[in-house]
């Protein structure tokens, strides 16, 4: 009896201890900063995405590619291989949020998945291809996230991977969706989901935001914010 009053003890101190970190972070302005951002990228790949459907129902087409990797490489409907493979490291980040007490940096993670779709929107626009030959859509299981699969470059998938590869600071966790990530390129080449440059674009990007947003929105990861906060007070 005593050991689970002691159990249930530690766990309504760790609970505590959890909403007194985050009720910080939930209170800052930079927080719903990065929900609007997150909620302007995903909007915008819709726009973008229906504006190429409608482009195409009007007779257009949107042009096939030739790719080295894709043209040498065998094919296997694997799509939902790299759909779960993109899934895990998200549930991989939540784990490392509350894993590693990282709360001060969940409006930079939201701020920066953000840019990356609002740039994603643009130029599947800018640049339209028609997706590569032989795709045949997502898993059945998973259309109801995109209503329409157009637009290829650069590529969500590999990109939005990356992004949080590069933002999680534990070996353990980058090393657990490092393993996501190539799952999800050889998926992707697998199942023709993106051309090359859609998947190494994708990386680009991301490492190219990564950077700039650090440079840039450091103010949305509210610890380092705090400490410069501290050490200007102190000077």
């Amino acid at each position: 009896m005593n050991q689970i009053i002691k159990e249930k003890s530690g766990l309504l101190r760790y609970l505590s201890e959890m909403l007194q970190s985050i009720i910080p972070v939930v209170k800052s302005k930079y927080f719903y900063f990065g929900i609007l951002a997150v909620i302007a990228g995903a909007g915008l790949n819709f726009a973008s995405e229906t504006y190429l459907h409608n482009y195409m129902s009007e007779g257009k087409t949107l042009p096939m590619l030739s790719d080295l990797v894709l043209d040498n490489l065998p094919y296997y409907n694997v799509s939902l291989i790299y759909d779960i493979s993109c899934l895990i490291p998200i549930l991989l980040v939540l784990i490392y949020f509350v894993h590693k007490k990282d709360y001060n940096r969940i409006p930079m993670f939201l701020l920066l998945t953000g840019i990356f779709y609002i740039v994603r929107g643009i130029f599947i626009v800018l640049t339209p291809f028609g997706n590569p030959p032989m795709f045949s859509g997502s898993d059945s299981i998973f259309n109801g996230f995109s209503k329409y699969e157009l637009g290829v470059y650069p590529s969500g998938h590999a990109g939005n991977v990356f992004l949080m590869l590069l933002l999680v600071k534990d070996k353990t966790y980058k090393w657990l969706i490092f393993i996501c990530l190539v799952v999800v390129i050889s998926a992707l080449f697998l199942a023709r989901g993106h051309y090359s440059i859609d998947i190494l674009s994708g990386l680009f990007f991301s490492y190219a935001i990564k950077s700039f947003g650090e440079k840039h929105f450091s103010m949305f990861d509210i610890g380092n914010r705090k400490v410069s906060e501290r050490l200007k007070v102190a000077i």
